[in-house]
């Protein structure tokens, strides 16, 4: 996950084989909830709150608005300044690693896309200067759930970076992916679902499969989508 003050675009390991493009897997994260049937879509504009759940208890949450919920996609978008607040008490995690760097989005507001079942999610960033885009930031992560709330899902420290330049694609925050499997953090069989959704994402985007790039690209958020009050 990208830090709450900045999204680092560094290389860092690899996953899959060594060029860091593996085969393609089975699509399992540490949870595969789908969004119940017949669960209503959340309506776009609407505030709703993004969690992150461990331990069984909310280690993360941030207010964000819905920019779209289909059937297939779920778009919101985290604006600039939002509050950010972390869950009370231990963590077999310990604390969040944004706790210690920022209590608000310090970065330019960011899209965040995802599609039901996948154990990923892609995030839109734009320069701050141009306010061109500048890349793309794959958050793997659980498959979100749909709450009374909002939607829950946990991250899964694995990252992947692609410029928008067309640029080489970049790992990002695989030795502290690896370190979390080797403590525990992980059963090694949640480790290799997670490294089986990183080679099977990798595979697709080798083949071209990159599904959001015509979509949202030149998205811009409303102006009025300032950071939402933290009670939302």
């Amino acid at each position: 996950m990208p830090a709450a003050s900045a999204v680092s675009t560094g290389s860092t390991g690899s996953v899959g084989d060594e060029s860091g493009r593996g085969a393609a897997g089975p699509a399992i994260g540490l949870g595969t909830a789908l969004p119940a049937a017949g669960a209503e879509l959340l309506t776009p504009g609407q505030i709703v709150l993004r969690r992150e759940i461990l331990d069984g208890r909310v280690w993360l949450s941030y207010p964000v608005r819905v920019v779209a919920h289909e059937p297939d996609l779920l778009a919101v978008y985290l604006a600039n300044d939002t509050r950010l607040s972390f869950g009370e008490g231990e963590f077999s995690w310990g604390p969040h690693g944004w706790s210690t760097v920022a209590d608000r989005w310090r970065s330019p507001g960011v899209l965040q896309l995802q599609r039901p079942g996948e154990a990923h999610a892609v995030w839109a960033f734009r320069d701050p200067e141009t306010d061109e885009l500048s890349g793309w930031y794959v958050n793997f992560q659980d498959p979100y759930r749909i709450t009374a709330e909002g939607v829950d899902t946990l991250d899964h420290e694995l990252d992947l970076w692609i410029p928008a330049d067309g640029g080489p694609y970049r790992w990002k925050d695989v030795e502290a992916f690896e370190e979390r499997a080797r403590t525990g953090g992980f059963t090694p069989e949640q480790a290799a679902a997670v490294r089986a959704e990183a080679a099977g994402l990798a595979a697709r985007i080798d083949r071209g499969d990159t599904w959001w790039t015509e979509r949202w690209t030149h998205w811009r958020p409303a102006a009025r989508w300032t950071a939402p009050p933290p009670s939302a």
